[in-house]
C-alpha cells in the first residue's frame, strides 16, 4: 500500500506510522529521517538543504520533493511506502501526484488521524522532559512521575519545553491548519481520504486504522 499520514501535532502521528508501516511490511518515509540521513550522506540535496537551515530559511519544497522522490525509488518501497510529514502543502502533494504518475503508480489511501484542538493543545503542553535525559518523558495528566517536577528513572529535574508551551502550540496548529489542513480537501476529491479518531489507547487507533485501510470503517 501506498499510504499518506496526515493530522495536526500531537496527533500521534509517528508513533502511528511505525506500527502501521510494520504491520503493513512497508518503509515509513518520515520528513525528518530524510533530512538526517540526506544531510549525514553529504547528499546533493541534503548539501543544499543544510545551507538553508544553517541559514535560517526554510527548505525548498523542490529540495523536499528531491529527497522524497529518492527515497520511494529505493527497492524496500517498491511494494508501498508509508508518508509522513510529507506532503506538508498543497503544491507538495500536486509534485508527488506527478512523481508517482511517472511511475504508473499512484496512492492508496490518504489516513486523517483527527484529534480535537483542546486534546492537542493538552497533550503536548503537558508534556515534561528530564533535562539529564531528554528520552525520559513523562506527562502531568497521562504519565505523572512519581515526585512532581523530579524524574522517576535518573532523579533529573523535568521541565517544559520551550515548543511546547501552549501559546506555540496553539501557533503551530495555525501553521497546520493555513499550510497543511487544505491537502486533506486535495486528496478529498480524489476519494482517497481516511478519517479516524486518534483518541484512545495507542494499540486502538491502530486498529482503528488498520480496520479504516482495510475499508472495515
Amino acid at each position: 500500500m501506498r499510504i499518506v499520514l496526515v493530522g495536526p501535532p500531537g496527533a500521534g502521528k509517528g508513533t502511528q506510522a511505525a506500527f502501521l508501516a510494520k504491520n503493513l511490511s512497508i518503509p515509513h518515509i518520515s520528513t525528518g529521517d530524510l533530512f538526517r540521513a540526506n544531510i549525514s550522506q553529504g547528499t546533493d540535496l541534503g548539501k543544499q538543504a543544510k545551507a538553508y537551515m544553517d541559514a535560517g530559511n526554510l527548505v525548498p519544497d523542490e529540495v523536499t520533493i528531491g529527497m522524497a522522490k529518492d527515497r520511494m525509488a529505493q527497492p524496500d518501497a517498491e511494494n508501498g511506502f508509508l508518508l509522513d510529514g510529507f506532503p506538508r502543502n498543497v503544491s507538495q502533494a500536486e509534485a508527488l501526484d506527478v512523481a508517482l504518475k511517472a511511475d504508473d503508480v499512484k496512492l492508496d489511501a490518504v489516513l486523517d488521524l483527527e484529534v480535537p484542538e483542546d486534546e492537542v493543545v493538552k497533550r503536548i503542553a503537558g508534556r515534561r522532559i528530564c533535562r539529564k535525559d531528554s528520552s525520559h518523558v513523562f506527562h502531568v495528566t497521562y504519565s505523572k512521575p512519581k515526585q512532581e517536577g523530579v524524574c522517576d528513572v535518573c532523579g533529573g529535574e523535568l521541565y517544559q519545553r520551550e515548543d511546547d508551551s501552549e501559546d506555540t502550540v496553539r501557533k503551530r496548529l495555525e501553521v497546520y491548519h493555513t499550510q497543511t489542513e487544505p491537502i486533506i480537501d486535495y486528496y478529498r476529491t480524489q476519494g482517497l481520504v481516511v478519517t479516524i479518531s486518534a483518541l484512545g489507547k495507542v494499540d486502538e487507533v491502530t486498529e482503528r486504522a488498520m480496520d479504516a485501510l482495510k475499508g472495515d470503517k
